[in-house]
């Protein structure tokens, strides 16, 4: 009886051991660990273009200090390893390689620029590690649409069709445009005629930049010469002034109007408030100064308790969307977090993030189309 006893025992216990072989416990994706989650961040913190990172990066961790303040995201800490490229090509390359293979980042957040960002899609992809958000709108980062990039802001074409739409509608006609030698410049260049088109018109002048240059002349000398009634210039800030400034020094007061990458703050910075006003810039994130919209109201409650300072931006303002809308794609994923679960939770699932609203689907990971037009006062305070 014993013996019997002993061999249905142990029988039973070997058929414990092959049913737990056959059904093994799923590994957890990188960057889950048992009290929190890691994100990673690849932008510009030093160099021409490091103010935008810095910005950015300070809005995002402003959210995260006050998730993680209120117990994180269910019950895990979001931890963000951010590593500065200067916006160069090369080095948001190896960022991300580092933050996919050393930093073991469960996800990727807040990367800047249209180049930088279509080199390292190849890396990312292939880890299928979502990305969410980053400053571009180029139309070659959303068509075709790549399961792992979720773009948060508006793209470049709905930005320059608010633009000119406004243009014409003033009765300006005589339109050129001024854009940086890569995929931010080209794909806005490439909005600006389509939409001009669209008014059976096109640029009258263009003229380029290269990226972290300020060699305008060449540009200022083609432009000029067509005298025309607004330019369109889809740069950074500091081509952006020294671009305006050779204008002007050459008799040229045309509309100057540019895209939401500029910065509005730091334009203004760059070239003073007396110079930059007038500019028009189109804007992709509500007004950072009126906390009537419940989403500003958290960005300046964040800010002032993670920083110390209410300097807001619309750069802090995204980073600081951007955080959120990770978060709560996290918490609505689950205890059980997976990259894959994280990808299905966005493309099926409706966001509003207090008054910033975001809708994916499995055709479509345009999550806004929110564009809103300002102008720079005398005192360099952004209108609307």
């Amino acid at each position: 009886m014993l013996i019997h006893t002993l061999k249905s025992l142990l029988a039973a216990v070997g058929a414990g051991l092959l049913l737990t072989a056959a059904a093994p416990v799923r590994a957890a994706d990188p960057g889950i660990g048992d009290n929190t989650i890691t994100l990673g961040m690849s932008a510009p913190f030093s160099g021409p273009n490091g103010a935008y990172g810095k910005e950015m990066r300070e809005g995002a961790l402003a959210y995260f200090a006050h998730i993680n303040g209120v117990g994180g995201v269910n019950g895990k800490k979001v931890e963000l390893v951010s590593l500065d490229d200067g916006y160069e090509i090369e080095k948001t390359v190896a960022n991300t390689r580092k933050l996919l293979e050393e930093n073991k980042v469960f996800a990727l957040m807040a990367y800047y620029g249209s180049s930088p960002t279509t080199e390292a899609m190849k890396l990312f992809s292939e880890a299928k590690t979502p990305l969410l958000g980053t400053i571009s709108g180029a139309g070659s980062l959303r068509s075709p649409v790549n399961r792992y990039m979720f773009h948060l802001r508006a793209s470049y074409a709905d930005e320059t069709e608010a633009i000119v739409n406004h243009l014409v509608g003033l009765g300006i006609t005589n339109i050129a445009v001024f854009y940086q030698n890569d995929g931010f410049g080209k794909s806005g260049k490439d909005g600006v005629t389509a939409a001009l088109a669209r008014h059976k018109l096109k640029p009258v002048a263009e003229g380029t930049v290269e990226r972290n240059s300020l060699q305008a002349e060449t540009a200022v000398a083609q432009i000029a010469k067509s005298n025309p009634q607004a330019v369109i210039m889809v740069t950074l800030y500091k081509p952006t002034a020294e671009f305006i400034r050779q204008m002007r020094k050459a008799g040229q007061m045309p509309q100057f109007s540019t895209l939401s990458p500029i910065g509005a703050d730091l334009l203004v910075g760059e070239m003073g408030a007396k110079d930059a006003h007038g500019v028009g810039i189109s804007q992709v994130m509500p007004y950072p100064w009126n906390d009537t919209v419940p989403v500003v109201k958290e960005y300046h409650k964040a800010l002032q308790a993670f920083a110390k300072h209410n300097r807001y931006s619309y750069y802090g303002l995204e980073g600081f969307i951007n955080a959120k809308l990770v978060a709560e794609a996290m918490r609505k994923a689950g205890r059980d977090l997976s990259r894959e679960k994280l990808v299905n939770i966005l493309e099926t699932t409706p966001f509003d993030l207090g008054g910033y609203k975001i809708n994916y689907s499995p055709t479509s990971h345009n999550g806004s189309r929110f564009v809103d037009l300002t102008v720079l006062g005398r005192d360099g305070r952004v209108l609307r």
